[in-house]
């Protein structure tokens, strides 16, 4: 890796918030997990390795999950536990190097092409920080170390769990070369669809096919793609990207039909998000609030103030005049979200606005 210019580490959490689930509760080790949801609503916001053997995956709704898993175990998530976890992980990310892209609470990149001297390494530098944060946590990561971010990516998901694999420059093309291009980040369930009818299965294939024709079929896309099935990626790792949203959404045990109960849940939203405000020290100009039926239509309503907002009342009072918007209710509510954007910190009152839709 050192003749490579480039070294990349990307690292990922194994089963993260089942696996805080798990290391908290030992009754709930061993067995099949699901956090979110319930056997008869709502989406499992991520599954423990038990309940993946059953096919179960985040995202899935809980129903369908059920169904693949008798035996699955539902429990709600606590997304301040997570949060306070992913800071102590953040934490030891920084002693390595100041070059961190998170991509979530559970992964992030790390450029350590200029790692301190005391580990020269970038193999062994992701040993260490997966050995701290069992350390620290309890709880287990997977890397990959790669000349770019497309390829570490790939490295970290092929040892999982509680492994690393490197992925050096001589491999990356021959790496790629037999992978469906399903796997390739980016690449979702449309775009995969349309290359398969195109013909394109594998890394392979995609590599087989001119620029100029993957831009004809997927746009300005198509040169990204060129470039990765020949294992070229020359995106930087972006440290302190801003965050452009914070919401709070539910998903309800029964659907909403009566206004009182839609208005309630609608402020206690608010509230969560207000929270996060005061504690992030974030303040944003735009509320949206998102709206799904119990037949999955779904809509959004935004706002943007001339300032951010300032108060907790008037975050409730935003959402609440976004609500009245959608007045009559023309069927039961399924899932309610407010969401707040547009941010500036406390000494960028003249900042750009960033808009931010669901």
């Amino acid at each position: 890796m050192d003749s490579a210019g480039r070294k990349i580490i990307h690292v990922d959490m194994d089963a993260f918030y089942a696996s805080v689930e798990q290391r908290d509760d030992p009754r709930l080790r061993g067995i099949p997990l699901a956090v979110g949801g319930s056997r008869q609503r709502g989406v499992v916001a991520a599954a423990s390795y038990e309940a993946r053997r059953f096919g179960v995956r985040s995202a899935m709704a809980s129903v369908t999950a059920a169904r693949l898993c008798p035996g699955l175990v539902f429990v709600p998530p606590r997304f301040e536990v997570y949060r306070a976890i992913s800071a102590q992980i953040r934490a030891i990310f920084a002693a390595y190097t100041p070059l961190v892209e998170p991509l979530s609470l559970d992964e992030a990149y790390l450029d350590v092409t200029s790692a301190q001297p005391g580990a020269p390494f970038a193999t062994q530098v992701a040993r260490d920080i997966r050995a701290a944060i069992f350390r620290t946590t309890g709880l287990t990561a997977s890397a990959g170390i790669s000349y770019n971010k497309f390829l570490a990516k790939l490295a970290s998901d092929h040892r999982k769990p509680d492994g690393q694999f490197t992925i050096p420059p001589a491999m990356g093309p021959d790496f790629v070369e037999p992978l469906p291009v399903g796997r390739f980040h980016g690449v979702g369930p449309a775009t995969e669809a349309r290359m398969k009818a195109l013909g394109i299965h594998t890394g392979g294939d995609l590599r087989r096919c001119t620029e100029a024709f993957l831009t004809q079929h997927f746009g300005k896309a198509g040169a990204h793609f060129h470039r990765i099935a020949r294992g070229i990626d020359e995106r930087p790792v972006l440290a302190d990207r801003p965050r452009k949203s914070a919401g709070s959404e539910r998903t309800f045990q029964r659907d909403l039909d009566a206004w009182d109960d839609v208005e309630a849940a609608v402020t206690a939203l608010a509230d969560d998000v207000w929270t996060w405000r005061q504690r992030a020290g974030m303040a944003g100009r735009t509320v949206t609030l998102k709206v799904r039926y119990a037949d999955f239509e779904q809509i959004t309503r935004s706002r943007t103030l001339p300032h951010p907002v300032a108060s907790r009342s008037e975050l409730e009072a935003v959402a609440a005049g976004l609500l009245a918007g959608v007045l009559p209710l023309r069927k039961p509510v399924r899932l309610l979200g407010v969401a707040m954007s547009g941010f500036e910190t406390a000494g960028d009152r003249d900042g750009p606005q960033m808009m931010f839709t669901f």
